[in-house]
């Protein structure tokens, strides 16, 4: 199935998405994945640029790869570019996003570290660590609330939802490695359970 759509980009909007990218990279506390319910509304909801299919497609797919989870930023800048129409654009689509997401983050998390780790004993940032944790939970629940909700409320697709609650309790409560749950998430959806 053919999600693609024609868009059209000039200059300004290649620096608007890179300008976004760098915000973000800033926000990126969680690493990358933390910020998709911002990228869902910016690249879908206000700028049309991709598609709810390839929205999903692109962290589905970078998520399944070896490799870095930050690999669904190239993937969503690609699929941006290849609206535009070009091998090109992707390829510039793929060199703005992620050089939008690493940078500032990158440099800010060398100095931040170098300087957490020569204060680690100071009451401030040991509480600033506390204190993050519950942040960064929550840009990864909205993340998965976006995912999932993309196929339907609890009502429409509950089996999905059931799926997705026990998989969390199960990853969360036990040391089940990831891969089996996966696994078992593919199985079911291989039967149509899912």
């Amino acid at each position: 199935m053919n999600t693609a759509i024609h868009i059209t980009l000039d200059w300004h909007d290649w620096l608007n998405l890179f300008g976004h990218y760098l915000l973000l990279s800033m926000m990126s506390l969680g690493g990358a994945i933390s910020t998709t319910s911002e990228m869902h509304r910016f690249l879908v909801e206000q700028h049309g640029w991709l598609t709810q299919a390839q929205f999903n497609d692109s962290i589905a797919l970078a998520q399944a790869a070896p490799g870095p989870n930050v690999l669904f930023v190239a993937l969503m800048g690609w699929n941006v570019g290849m609206n535009a129409g070009s091998l090109t654009a992707a390829l510039l689509g793929v060199f703005v996003t992620m050089t939008g997401i690493l940078l500032p983050s990158t440099i800010f998390t060398y100095q931040v570290a170098q300087w957490g780790h020569r204060n680690r004993e100071l009451r401030p940032v040991r509480a600033f660590k506390q204190g993050m944790a519950p942040v960064v939970i929550a840009l990864l629940l909205s993340t998965a609330w976006i995912l999932a909700s993309s196929a339907g409320g609890p009502g429409v697709h509950w089996p999905l939802w059931l799926l997705a609650l026990i998989s969390g309790v199960l990853i969360w409560r036990t040391k089940l490695h990831l891969l089996w749950v996966l696994g078992a998430g593919a199985l079911l959806g291989a039967l149509g359970v899912v």
